[in-house]
C-alpha cells in the first residue's frame, strides 16, 4: 500500500510496543523505513538481535523515567519524529463492583500515561517543526460500553468497565486539545479508536456481543498498524484531532 521508504529516517517512539497491537505497530514502522523503539514494563525475550526494533523498559505512570526515555531517544536518534501512545490495561465489571483502587489504576496508565509521554515528546517536536502525536483511544469511549445489561447482567461482568471507557474517552479529547495546541509547530495529534480486538485480553469477550460486529469478525492488531502509518505519513499533515474509527462498523459517527 506504501513505499518502503514512507518513514524512511523516521524515528518512532511506541509504547506498549510487546502487546499485540504495539508490536504490529513497531513492526509496520520498521517495514517502512522508520527507526522504532518499543518501551513496555519488560522488553520481551529473545530480542537482543533485533536489528529493526530496539526494546527498552518503560513505565508510562512515572514521569522522570517518561522524560528520561524520550529525551535519550531524541538524543540517540537525533530527532523524535513519532510518538503511538499504546502502553493501556483493560479491566472488567460493573460500576457498582469497580474498586476505587481499579479506578485509579486504569486512570493512571491509559490516561496520564499517554499525557506524560505526549508531554514530554512536544519539545522535542516542537524543537524540530515536526511530529506525529497518535493515541489509542478505544470505541468503548464512545459508545458507552459494549455490554447490554438491560439484556444479559453477565455481559457488564465479562465485558464492561466504565473505567476503561472513561480513560479512553479521555484520551479522544486530550487528543483534540493537544491538536489544536501544537498545530503551528508542525505537529499532528491523532487517537485511534479500536472495536474489540481478538489478543489475550479479549479471550472472553462474549460470542453475543462479536456477533453484533457487522463486519463478521474481532479486528486483528494489522488494522490498527495500517491506521497508525496512514496517520503517521508525513503527507498527512492536514489531519489533526481526529479519532480514527478502526472497528469493523460496531459504532458509526
Amino acid at each position: 500500500m506504501y513505499s518502503s521508504t514512507l518513514l524512511q529516517n523516521r524515528v518512532a517512539l511506541v509504547t506498549g510496543g510487546s502487546g499485540g497491537i504495539g508490536k504490529a505497530i513497531a513492526s509496520a514502522y520498521a517495514a517502512h523505513g522508520a527507526r522504532v523503539v518499543a518501551a513496555d514494563l519488560r522488553a520481551p525475550a529473545g530480542t537482543a538481535g533485533d536489528s529493526d526494533i530496539r526494546h527498552i523498559e518503560l513505565d508510562v505512570t512515572r514521569a522522570d523515567d517518561v522524560r528520561a526515555a524520550t529525551d535519550e531517544v531524541a538524543r540517540q536518534y537525533g530527532s523524535l519524529d513519532i510518538l503511538v501512545n499504546v502502553a493501556g490495561i483493560v479491566s472488567f465489571g460493573s460500576a457498582e463492583k469497580l474498586p476505587v483502587e481499579e479506578w485509579n489504576r486504569v486512570l493512571a496508565i491509559n490516561l496520564t500515561g499517554s499525557f506524560l509521554c505526549c508531554q514530554a515528546a512536544i519539545p522535542h517536536m516542537r524543537r524540530q517543526n515536526f511530529g506525529r502525536i497518535i493515541n489509542m483511544g478505544s470505541v468503548v469511549g464512545k459508545n458507552g460500553g459494549n455490554a447490554r445489561p438491560w439484556l444479559s447482567p453477565a455481559e457488564q461482568d465479562r465485558a464492561g468497565n466504565v473505567a476503561y471507557g472513561v480513560s479512553k474517552a479521555g484520551v479522544h479529547m486530550m487528543t483534540a486539545f493537544l491538536a489544536k495546541e501544537l498545530a503551528s509547530s508542525g505537529v499532528t495529534v491523532n487517537s485511534i479508536a479500536p472495536g474489540p480486538v481478538a489478543s489475550e485480553m479479549t479471550t472472553g469477550f462474549p460470542q453475543a456481543l462479536r456477533d453484533l460486529i457487522p463486519v463478521s469478525r474481532m479486528g486483528e492488531a494489522g488494522d490498527i498498524a495500517r491506521a497508525a502509518l496512514f496517520l503517521a505519513a508525513p503527507q498527512n499533515g492536514f489531519i489533526t484531532g481526529e479519532t480514527l474509527d478502526v472497528n469493523g462498523g460496531i459504532w458509526c459517527d
